[in-house]
């Protein structure tokens, strides 16, 4: 049985579709800025956390709402290249803290700057009313989607007709 969207089902797939494409873009216009100091969108990502403070990787993974596995990977990079240090966690033997170096500080500075003239570029071109308006919506989607996700731990809800696999 074939089921159709409802207006509701649409729009919501135009907005994934528009999220995807965005996605890809924000990635190149950030690894485009990241790559005069030997970073890219990805690290840019996990530095931006690390300097709130010294954190874990677990907790890096949880507010970026990434696998703890690929947080590791590009911390371990990070801190291969001398962008950040582990710690030792008073809190957890094995969960080592990250904290920037100072070669990270100064280039999350740079990266900073850059995206501050990109968005303050980029911005201009929209309405400001329309700019508030997408990130309230953003915002409010995203956590209708951790709700659903939450509420769903099983994924039958994901697996559908699979007559397809026939």
């Amino acid at each position: 049985m074939s089921k159709q969207h409802t207006p509701h089902g649409d729009a919501f797939t135009e907005i994934v579709l528009a999220v995807f494409r965005l996605n890809g873009l924000l990635l190149e216009a950030g690894n485009r800025m990241t790559k005069p100091v030997g970073l890219s969108s990805a690290r840019w990502q996990v530095l931006g956390v690390v300097e709130h403070g010294a954190i874990p990787v677990a907790h890096v993974a949880r507010v970026m709402g990434l696998s703890r596995q690929s947080v590791q990977q590009t911390a371990d990079a990070l801190e291969k290249d001398g962008y950040i240090e582990y710690r030792e966690n008073p809190h957890h033997r094995r969960a080592k803290l990250m904290v920037l170096t100072p070669k990270g500080r100064e280039a999350l500075k740079y990266v900073q700057q850059q995206q501050l003239d990109w968005a303050n570029r980029v911005g201009r071109r929209h309405s400001l009313e329309g700019l508030q308006e997408a990130a309230v919506l953003l915002r409010q989607v995203s956590e209708s989607m951790e709700g659903e996700l939450q509420s769903s731990p099983d994924e039958e809800r994901f697996e559908g007709d699979q007559s397809w696999k026939k």
